[in-house]
């Protein structure tokens, strides 16, 4: 019986580690930065229109940013969001200066299906990391980034498949912010595990 239980247990922890995402409520380490509620985690910095409406975070109309209070150094970020084909927005990471927040001081991962320049496009990291055809489109459909920042190496990863994988040393650590820069943006979730 007791043989029975530790191979159940140890098939329950063999599927989670396989999925790659814990069940909800777990003990797992990640920390949610949106969950469908407040938006406790962040400050509002510029002048977009931030809101909760049905568990969703959405943006109309911008500049601006929701950045974290807390800084984040090497992690893993899940988000799930939606835009409309000519959108504006982005995930910077490692922030420099909270209160002004720029792809010159942070690593933007780019929301930007319409971008003049598509190889910095959606899934790119402005000015560090291209992308390259066919280039990634989010405009239209719910769609996931996975982000892990780990020492100098970053990598993205935009529904189930990597746009970037680059080395780069200039920012180590800071807090993350959400971008609204023009167009309708959603998040219906955004979390992170540290370290």
């Amino acid at each position: 019986m007791k043989r029975r239980n530790l191979l159940a247990a140890g098939a329950s922890v063999a599927t989670l580690t396989l999925s790659g995402c814990a069940t909800p409520g777990a003990n797992d380490g990640w920390i949610p930065l949106f969950d469908g509620g407040t938006l406790d985690a962040f400050d509002r910095l510029g002048e977009a229109d931030w809101r909760v409406a049905g568990g969703v975070l959405e943006a109309t109309r911008g500049p601006g940013f929701l950045v974290t209070r807390r800084s984040f150094g090497d992690f893993r970020l899940q988000a799930e969001f939606y835009v409309e084909t000519k959108t504006n927005s982005g995930i910077f990471i490692r922030c420099q200066d909270a209160r002004k927040v720029t792809a010159a001081n942070a690593y933007e991962v780019n929301i930007w299906d319409a971008r003049k320049d598509p190889t910095y496009g959606t899934g790119a990291v402005v000015d560090f990391a291209k992308v390259s055809e066919p280039f990634p489109k989010a405009g239209g459909r719910w769609s996931t980034f996975d982000i892990t920042a780990r020492g100098r190496r970053i990598t993205v990863i935009f529904n189930g498949q990597r746009t970037v994988d680059f080395e780069d040393g200039k920012f180590a650590a800071g807090p993350i912010a959400l971008q609204s820069g023009g167009g309708l943006v959603r998040f219906r979730s955004v979390r992170i595990l540290p370290g």
